[in-house]
């Protein structure tokens, strides 16, 4: 598959519907080489990839039903069990930590964009060496707690959790916008 038919095809496969075997090292290193090849103003590379694999997919499991246990102390233990299990739904997890450099002359904004931008990059890598993607955030991404135990600082954020696998099932296509919903030419003032 060329380039263009895969960025005009790509589509994410659903965590839950991704099984064994994830990533190789060496097949990851390529997903990471590609995230790094994103536009970065200032050269600052302003992002991070954290690998969740293995057991640590389920400590981080029941970090995130502890954090939830306590931001919810009425939860069901049905609710503190799919917490559980989010980390557990592919066999690779990364996080995609932003790590902005503050105070820099690059923007803040800008240096979110190339975290936001390389993980678009690793879903495409991943697919186009024929595992499932996807790139999700939920709760835990915008948790504290959670950024914290990831070993994020203050002015970081979590741009999202890639997960990697391969796919049980093809991904259905969704409906996409009209073109001419979303582009337009502008003629000046």
């Amino acid at each position: 598959m060329n380039a263009i038919d895969l960025l005009l095809t790509r589509r994410s496969v659903k965590a839950v519907n991704m099984t064994d075997p994830g990533p190789t090292a060496d097949d990851l290193e390529v997903i990471f080489r590609a995230g790094m090849r994103v536009p970065d103003h200032g050269k600052l590379a302003p992002w991070r990839f954290l690998v969740i694999e293995g057991e640590a997919r389920k400590k981080l499991g029941e970090l995130f039903a502890k954090i939830y246990r306590a931001n919810n102390p009425d939860a069901q233990e049905s609710q503190l069990q799919f917490n559980r299990d989010l980390a557990m739904r592919a066999p690779v997890v990364v996080a995609v930590i932003s790590t902005p450099h503050i105070p820099h002359k690059i923007p803040v904004w800008e240096q979110e964009l190339s975290a936001g931008a390389a993980c678009q990059n690793m879903l495409i890598a991943a697919t186009a060496m024929g595992y499932g993607a996807q790139w999700l955030t939920e709760w835990p991404a915008y948790d504290a707690q959670v950024l914290k135990a990831l070993g994020g600082g203050e002015n970081d954020r979590i741009a999202g959790f890639l997960y990697f696998g391969t796919a049980t099932e093809k991904p259905d296509d969704r409906p996409r916008p009209h073109f001419e919903d979303v582009v337009s030419h502008w003629s000046g003032v």
